[in-house]
C-alpha cells in the first residue's frame, strides 16, 4: 500500500514538474512580428502628456510571447513637444503581461520611453514620470543599427536603439 502511494505522489510530482518546465518554456518563446502581424497591432498614433504623436512605423517592432502575450514599440514624431519632454521621450512601449526588464518587472501598461546618452532606457508614464530606468548594453558587433528594433538572443529578447539594447523576458 505505501509503495502504491508512493509511486503515484512521484508520477503526480514528475507531471506537475514538466508542466511548470512547458511553462516556463513557452513563456520565453517569442516571435518577432513583421509585414502584416506588425501593422496589425501597432497603433498609428500616440498619447503622451497631452498630445497625440503619429508612429513612425519604418521604427516600430513588436513581439509575440506565446499565444497572445504583446510588446509593442514604436518611435513617434514628436514635434509639438517641448524640447525638454522630446529629451527623454521617443516612442511607446506597450505591454499587455508582465515583463522583466534587465531583470525588473514591468507591470501590463502603456509607456513612453526614451534611451539616454549616458547608457540608460527610461520607460514613463503618461504624465512623464519615471515608472523604470535600466541601464543598456553597447553592441559594437551590430552591422547595421536601426533606429529602433528588436532582435532575438539567448538570454531573451533584445530591444534596440541604435546600438544600445535592453534585455526583456516574459514573467
Amino acid at each position: 500500500m505505501k509503495s502504491g502511494r508512493t509511486s503515484t505522489f512521484t508520477l503526480v510530482f514528475l507531471i506537475a514538474a514538466s508542466c511548470a518546465a512547458m511553462a516556463a518554456v513557452a513563456q520565453q518563446s517569442f516571435t518577432i512580428l513583421t509585414g502584416a502581424e506588425l501593422n496589425r497591432v501597432v497603433p498609428p498614433g500616440f498619447y503622451f502628456q497631452g498630445l497625440n504623436a503619429p508612429t513612425q512605423m519604418r521604427n516600430a517592432a513588436a513581439a509575440r510571447f506565446g499565444e497572445k502575450r504583446y510588446v509593442v514599440t514604436g518611435l513617434v514624431d514628436t514635434t509639438g513637444y517641448a524640447a525638454d519632454v522630446r529629451a527623454k521621450y521617443e516612442g511607446f512601449f506597450i505591454t499587455d503581461s508582465l515583463i522583466k526588464i534587465n531583470g525588473t518587472d514591468l507591470a501590463v501598461g502603456a509607456y513612453g520611453f526614451g534611451f539616454s546618452d549616458d547608457g540608460k532606457m527610461q520607460i514613463l508614464d503618461l504624465a512623464g514620470n519615471t515608472v523604470l530606468s535600466a541601464s543598456t548594453t553597447k553592441d559594437n558587433e551590430l552591422k547595421r543599427p536601426r533606429p529602433l528594433m528588436m532582435t532575438a538572443s539567448a538570454d531573451g529578447l533584445r530591444f534596440y536603439s541604435g546600438k544600445d539594447y535592453v534585455t526583456i523576458t516574459a514573467k
